[in-house]
């Protein structure tokens, strides 16, 4: 299945109604876990999610005649949205025992689930807040590694750490489509290393000009319709 990462009359992130609009619309839930002592830091929570999303993809139950493929097909085929909530304590234990895989990075933990109808969450799911998803980083992250793929985050737009985890999540999952199957087997057999850094504005300008995947906001929530969010920088698509 190929999709388009470029604003064209099929792209899965662009504001105007197409005919994926008019399909039943799907949403990936993923849950990260704050507890109120230790909370994660920004961007290895950004970082863990992105990889979440990437294990779903990869994960045996979501192709083929897996139980999750069905669900996950038709997910994929409407708008590609995802849904960042966050839960503690029991909230995350009650999170853990619905089918799902929990990601983990260096100190943060996301659980990402299966496709589920816009109106049709768990109700232990349902629950959970989605404002509110507020991190910081202690310090500044490291530089990138050019040898491993980058997800740029714009420099122009301000998001919670919940929205930006799930437009990392798309910049990862746009990155996935276009790779050969080779390429995929690759990453996630290393575990699917990935990066998470703001660009500056000169670097923004280049890589939004340099034909890689870009993520463009259906403007649900928080940024305005058609918003570059994030471009995907892996060293196979350059």
């Amino acid at each position: 299945m190929s999709h388009d990462v470029t604003p064209s009359t099929d792209s899965p992130f662009r504001s105007e109604p197409t005919a994926r609009d008019q399909a039943p619309q799907f949403v990936l839930p993923l849950v990260v876990r704050i507890e109120k002592a230790a909370p994660p830091a920004r961007t290895d929570a950004l970082e863990t999610a992105a990889r979440a999303v990437l294990v779903l993809l990869a994960d045996e139950r979501s192709v083929g005649d897996g139980e999750w493929a069905e669900v996950v097909r038709d997910w994929q085929d409407a708008r590609i949205r995802k849904v960042v909530r966050r839960a503690r304590g029991a909230e995350w234990r009650r999170a853990e025992a619905l089918p799902g895989i929990t990601v983990t990075g260096k100190a943060a933990e996301v659980r990402v689930f299966p496709p589920v109808p816009l109106d049709g969450w768990p109700k232990e799911l349902a629950k959970l807040q989605v404002s509110g998803t507020d991190l910081d980083d202690p310090e500044p992250p490291a530089a990138a590694d050019p040898s491993v793929p980058v997800l740029w985050l714009s420099p122009d737009l301000d998001m919670s750490a919940g929205k930006a985890m799930a437009q990392a999540g798309h910049g990862a999952q746009l990155a996935w489509w276009e790779l050969s199957a080779e390429e995929r087997a690759a990453w996630r057999d290393a575990g699917f290393p990935l990066t998470v850094r703001t660009a500056t504005p000169g670097r923004w300008a280049e890589l939004t000009a340099g034909g890689l995947p870009l993520v463009r906001d259906a403007g649900f929530t928080e940024i305005a319709p058609g918003s570059c969010t994030v471009v995907a920088d892996h060293p196979a698509l350059r």
